[in-house]
């Protein structure tokens, strides 16, 4: 059986600055731990890695929090371990284009060079047009951070690299119970992040950030990408929230108390406590029972309009 083929969307320096050093001598890396061979250091299980590592990293920048340690040392092991020989790499080219590569090489350490922490890279000669993804994917490999995971949009980047373009989102009404509500749910992540201030939630917590930029959206965990990360105002409760598009059963709850249960080993200082949100558009018997003796849980409902104004302005 062929091994699952991962895809990544991979920044190279901040604002992916090094895209066209990458490009050009073949590889993809990154530069934490700059003065550390990691060679020998790098378990199949990040979590070990990120146990080690982030004191170390915590050291060296006094002034940071677990939350931003645990994502760089996460991103870290990702670059140099957790992509395999054989995935694919997206790379932001600056210009509104991502090159796009096959990883050919294991981990190798380049001292003294910018991105010392690097993988081999074979970069196939044609880019992919950033105007031409669909917006889904847009938003995901547009996201803040280093790296992030884009392989559920697999098939379309497949796609774009054989010149066959996505089909564009047309729903009908015998495909789709409410197009309109369809559409407007793809972007439900990004739409919540942009405003969250004027939301219940964003009265008592901030979505994570670092130097004025969010890293609290996808935040990775063991058990797979947290859909938002924040932190109380007065920096006493982390929180997690998990986003359901249309009716959310009780398996959720399963799911947000595993991401609660790291964020509680792995990122709480001693003092933070970690709370949960679900939300969704609809709950089911099945969740209200779980709820019912879940504690530190609790359940949104988010609501979806659109509507048509006759008339020019």
């Amino acid at each position: 059986m062929n091994p699952v083929k991962n895809y990544y969307r991979i920044m190279p320096g901040r604002k992916s600055k090094y895209a066209k050093d990458c490009y050009e001598g073949n590889f993809i890396g990154c530069g934490w731990f700059e003065d550390i061979d990691l060679t020998g250091e790098l378990p199949d299980n990040y979590r070990k890695f990120n146990q080690k590592f982030i004191p170390i990293y915590l050291e060296k920048h006094p002034d940071k929090s677990k939350v931003t340690a645990g994502l760089a040392c996460g991103m870290l092991h990702t670059i140099c371990k957790g992509s395999k020989i054989g995935n694919i790499v997206l790379c932001p080219d600056g210009s509104g284009a991502y090159y796009v590569g096959e990883i050919t090489s294991d981990y190798q350490y380049v001292l003294g060079e910018i991105l010392p922490h690097r993988r081999s890279v074979t970069w196939y000669p044609e880019s992919i047009d950033r105007a031409k993804m669909s917006q889904a994917l847009k938003n995901s490999s547009g996201s803040i951070g280093t790296v992030c995971n884009i392989t559920k949009y697999a098939n379309e980047i497949e796609n774009l690299l054989s010149g066959n373009a996505p089909p564009p989102l047309i729903a009908t009404d015998e495909d789709v119970e409410d197009p309109a509500i369809f559409a407007l749910e793809s972007h439900l992540e990004e739409f919540l992040v942009q405003n969250w201030a004027s939301t219940d939630l964003g009265n008592n917590y901030d979505i994570y950030e670092e130097d004025g930029e969010i890293i609290g959206q996808q935040y990775p965990s063991d058990t797979g990408p947290m859909d938002i990360l924040a932190v109380s105002k007065d920096n006493k409760e982390l929180l997690v929230v998990e986003l359901k598009k249309g009716r959310a059963s009780d398996v959720v709850v399963g799911q947000i108390q595993r991401y609660m249960g790291y964020v509680m080993e792995e990122l709480a200082e001693p003092d933070q406590t970690v709370r949960g949100v679900i939300v969704a558009m609809e709950d089911d018997l099945r969740l209200r029972r779980a709820l019912k003796v879940t504690n530190n849980v609790d359940f949104y409902r988010y609501q979806v309009s659109f509507k048509l104004i006759k008339g020019l302005t």
